[in-house]
């Protein structure tokens, strides 16, 4: 069953349109921001001083775990002469040494398996394998694989786990819920506003990257309303911050400290992160 990347880039080639934007945005443990802007992955330290972390991957996801090892991947098109798509998923350790944990091949990643970019604190990795019925699959640290949900949905978009286990995904415009006991609850119905993108089918982008904080509130980065949502526990929903034309939220985290981190595309493919403190002031990293 093909990935949500693999639809989305299928289709972005045989239109003619830019890829839609990366996600990926995640903080270690000493401060560093890294984030995806599809042709790199860079660095945000401490102190301001940006850089290239990774060179040269188009990665829409990123992961850091507990030891502040960084997870991408690289997925590239060869070009119309051989018509081929190939991946590989690498780690950057905390050493900074660049190595691949799944090999270069052929194709698109069509079993997340062998590494998925949602876990929680125990290791375990969670995907969605959809179809008739969509699969939310647990594979937990000893390898062990089980299905925690199965459901009807209408379109399972970007998802997310709180550290003990809690899942948080989208389905096409609604916050689904997925608990320890692979109890379902809408959450949020219809998360973005309508927008006349709907009159030409379902607007598949119009809510990106998922979040959570440690009070286990999850933050949304409504892409079609140019707004980062809070929803608390209860389902109750807030706009926390907004993006101004020409730019859009599609990920961001949380700060131990508070601050919220931000990261915006252009409709430009321009790729920006703001970072919001406590007291509401706005710093941009371009």
């Amino acid at each position: 069953m093909k990935s949500l990347i693999t639809t989305i880039c299928i289709l972005c080639c045989s239109i003619g349109l830019h890829a839609h934007p990366g996600i990926g945005i995640v903080m270690d443990s000493k401060g560093n921001v890294y984030y995806t802007d599809l042709a790199h992955v860079w660095k945000i330290t401490p102190a301001g001083k940006k850089s290239i972390a990774v060179r040269a991957v188009h990665t829409h996801e990123l992961y850091i775990d507990a030891n502040d090892n960084l997870y991408g991947e690289h997925l590239w098109y060869e070009g119309e002469r051989t018509d081929k798509w190939g991946h590989r998923v690498w780690k950057l350790s905390q050493d900074g040494k660049l190595t691949d944990i799944i090999a270069s091949r052929e194709g698109f990643r069509e079993d997340y398996g062998d590494f998925a970019f949602v876990q929680d604190r125990h290791g375990s990795m969670y995907w969605a394998e959809r179809g008739d019925t969509t699969l939310i699959h647990k594979r937990m640290a000893d390898g062990s694989r089980s299905v925690v949900a199965k459901a009807c949905f209408d379109d399972v978009r970007w998802m997310t786990v709180t550290p003990d286990g809690t899942i948080y995904l989208i389905d096409l415009y609604d916050l689904i819920r997925i608990n320890n006991d692979s109890q379902m609850h809408v959450l949020v119905e219809n998360l973005p506003g309508w927008s006349l993108k709907r009159v030409f089918g379902p607007d598949r982008h119009a809510v990106m990257g998922l979040w959570t904080d440690r009070q286990n509130n999850v933050y949304a980065a409504i892409h079609a309303d140019r707004v980062v949502k809070k929803i608390s526990t209860n389902g109750k929903a807030e706009i926390i911050a907004r993006s101004y034309f020409p730019w859009s939220p599609t990920g961001g985290l949380i700060a131990s400290n508070g601050d919220l981190w931000i990261l915006e595309s252009s409709f430009t493919n321009a790729v920006r992160v703001r970072r919001i403190d406590k007291n509401g002031t706005s710093t941009v990293f371009e």
